[in-house]
């Protein structure tokens, strides 16, 4: 089956455009890198995460810095509060927004480090495949715990395990807090403005808050169900 493309066009009041195409495999779904030239700063040695499972001897690069490096480069003279037309092109539709760029660099960055191959980021990995470009912090909560008791049917399934009382989850997203502050580390040693920097403080507020509502039941999203409970 064809890989899964994600266009992304970034456009600036005087008509200057930065473009970017993630291309998805459709069976694993990993990015396919667009080339195999990565910053210093992408190295696994250079800030490795202290929940990163993987080895320098058989890992040159941080994947998610690596699949990063491109990104950063072109956003490193960018301050965060930009405005710009952002628009996700895809084969079943386009979206777009009228934003500053950090909101849509963050939309592009969450696809990347779900799908670089992160052993820690793996389980982001059905949300990139129905990606919700610009996703609000609802929106974003909504989908996370949807697509997590929907990983655990399976799971169930399969081997008759599961954690339908969300009992992992947030172990699973306080190690995707370090991966975030991570890689934050990482592009403040190449970026010289804010830019890129803050689209990863974004998707680092949206974990850190989704481990909060979980102390509270996700009571914030228990009124969509209020008259179809069961």
């Amino acid at each position: 089956m064809a890989s899964i493309h994600y266009d992304y066009c970034f456009t600036f009041p005087r008509g200057k455009k930065k473009k970017f195409t993630l291309e998805i495999d459709h069976n694993t779904l990993l990015l396919i890198p667009g080339t195999d030239i990565f910053a210093d700063w992408s190295r696994l040695s250079s800030n490795q995460c202290s929940c990163c499972p993987l080895s320098l001897e058989e890992n040159q690069h941080c994947p998610i810095a690596a699949n990063l490096s491109e990104l950063v480069s072109a956003f490193t003279d960018t301050a965060s509060y930009e405005s710009c037309h952002v628009s996700c092109t895809t084969a079943e539709r386009v979206i777009s927004k009228n934003t500053i760029v950090q909101e849509g660099l963050s939309s592009i960055m969450g696809i990347i480090m779900a799908t670089s191959g992160c052993p820690i980021m793996d389980i982001l990995k059905p949300m990139a495949r129905f990606h919700l470009p610009f996703a609000t912090v609802d929106e974003s909560m909504f989908r996370s715990i949807s697509v997590y008791l929907l990983r655990q049917y399976f799971i169930h399934l399969d081997s008759g395990a599961s954690d339908f009382h969300l009992e992992n989850v947030k172990a699973y997203y306080s190690k995707i807090e370090v991966v975030n502050s991570g890689i934050l580390e990482r592009i403040r040693k190449a970026s010289r403005k804010d830019a890129d920097r803050n689209a990863i403080v974004i998707l680092n507020c949206l974990a850190q808050i989704l481990y909060l509502e979980l102390d509270d039941n996700l009571q914030s999203l228990q009124y969509i169900f209020k008259d179809s409970l069961l």
